[in-house]
């Protein structure tokens, strides 16, 4: 895929890591529960962190990754 047919721009490094931090941010504050370790072990893939919501919450699992998509998607 052209980077011109993607929604988002490419996004250099230092955006990455403060986009990684404010999600962080959010994922921590919407799910207390989570740790730190257990946010960072997901290296911010959606799936794997809405397992890990899912574990502890006994949220379903798609309602979660709606949730973590919208917070990702809420970050620019």
């Amino acid at each position: 895929m052209l980077n011109n047919e993607r929604k988002k721009p490419i996004m250099n490094t230092d955006q990455v890591k403060g986009n990684w931090k404010e999600f962080k941010g959010k994922v921590k504050s919407k799910w207390g529960k989570l740790t730190d370790d257990e946010v960072d072990q997901t290296n911010g893939e959606i799936e794997q962190l809405a397992g890990r919501i899912q574990a502890s919450y006994g949220t379903k699992k798609e309602e979660a990754k709606k949730e973590l998509t919208k917070l990702r998607d809420s970050i620019h």
